[in-house]
């Protein structure tokens, strides 16, 4: 690929120096000593808070107001994008009130530029991450996940994604997916950033995942998992001793203002008396039956039926049951010491069964990876 020049830097250096009221910043970051991107701000936009009933997190505000992913707001706070009242905000979620000013300081990707060493070597990176093929045809994948390893990049950019390990191995899968989707902008702007993908699973869980190698495998497998047809089940650690052999848990599920999910027991609608209760969710169902009983822990077998983000662990903090390992849902009154010395979350997909295009019934099974089983061993 093209090198800037040296003296296209250094004016970029020079803008920074000339005028600090329309640039903020100069982002730049160094992959082996290489400048990989520099990016220049401009068209700053600034909101006035008004008519708020109570007070909420700057970055639930903005994701609602501007219509993007929190997680690309709170990306913009920590790149010190976003200003509160003339200042930085202290963390992504300080809490706003009437009155208050926000800046926001739209960058723009100027120059992007890598190097071909760099390139294969990120190439070779990813093409050695340790994903598992378990089974493989002319029109699908079934891969055995890692903990620790996104399913697909976020607005972050990430580049040791599953995704990136299959479009290394598997080029032609780039062509398979949903050819439009509202909710991703790069999806617009022609980029398929999910091929192949019909379902996910928790960057720190593992197990079983299919990926569809052609268009007609993925929208039948996609209709396989709106039609509730798809057999998923999970392994799961939670904290506490599980009263029920089995049970279902049924609570919408929604993103909280805080914008972590949340789980809210449902609510006659037709009674008048819980009109003011009613709260916006979608529906989720989860069942599960118990493994093995631990002291202080139970091992269960969970089933979902549908595909809710985070669906099982957020299930599981509203069942009071949360899932060992998770730093996002937990009790903070729980003794969590050894979810610490784990450093993922106790959730795997064991076993995962659809039809493929012959109409055959495919069931694949997973074992627990080796630090949960040890995990579980040191239990007894």
């Amino acid at each position: 690929m093209d090198r800037t020049p040296a003296s296209e830097v250094g004016d970029a250096r020079s803008i920074r120096a000339e005028s600090t009221t329309k640039v903020l910043r100069l982002w730049r970051k160094f992959l082996s000593g290489v400048l990989i991107e520099i990016i220049m701000i401009s068209k700053n936009k600034k909101i006035i808070i008004k008519d708020l009933d109570s007070k909420i997190r700057l970055d639930v505000f903005l994701t609602e107001k501007l219509k993007l992913t929190r997680s690309k707001i709170q990306k913009l706070i920590e790149q010190k994008l976003i200003l509160l009242n003339k200042e930085l905000p202290k963390k992504t979620g300080t809490m706003i009130l009437n009155g208050d000013e926000i800046e926001i300081i739209k960058p723009v990707i100027v120059k992007k530029i890598i190097t071909n060493k760099i390139e294969k070597n990120l190439k070779t990176e990813i093409a050695n991450l340790p994903i598992e093929i378990v089974a493989e045809t002319s029109d699908y994948l079934v891969l055995n996940k890692p903990a620790g390893i996104l399913v697909h990049p976020t607005e972050a950019g990430e580049e040791n994604t599953l995704v990136n390990w299959l479009l290394t191995k598997y080029p032609k899968i780039k062509k398979v997916g949903d050819s439009h989707s509202p909710h991703t902008p790069s999806r617009a702007e022609g980029k398929n950033i999910r091929p192949g993908i019909v379902h996910r699973l928790d960057k720190e869980a593992s197990g079983l995942l299919v990926i569809a190698k052609t268009q007609a495998m993925f929208e039948h497998l996609k209709k396989q998992f709106q039609n509730r047809e798809i057999n998923k089940e999970y392994l799961v650690l939670v904290h506490g001793t599980v009263q029920k052999n089995y049970d279902q848990i049924d609570f919408e599920i929604d993103r909280g203002h805080d914008g972590k999910m949340v789980a809210r027991p449902k609510t006659d609608k037709f009674k008048v008396k819980n009109v003011e209760k009613i709260q916006e969710g979608k529906e989720a169902l989860t069942e599960f039956v118990i493994e093995k009983n631990y002291v202080r822990y139970t091992l269960l077998r969970v089933k979902i039926f549908t595909g809710r983000t985070n669906q099982i662990r957020v299930h599981m903090m509203a069942y009071s049951h949360p899932v060992v390992g998770d730093k996002l849902y937990f009790n903070k009154r729980l003794n969590r010491k050894r979810d610490t010395e784990l450093n993922r979350v106790f959730l795997h997909a064991v076993k995962l069964g659809f039809t493929d295009l012959n109409g055959y019934e495919q069931t694949f099974t997973s074992k627990l990876p080796k630090e949960l089983e040890s995990f579980l061993k040191d239990l007894n």
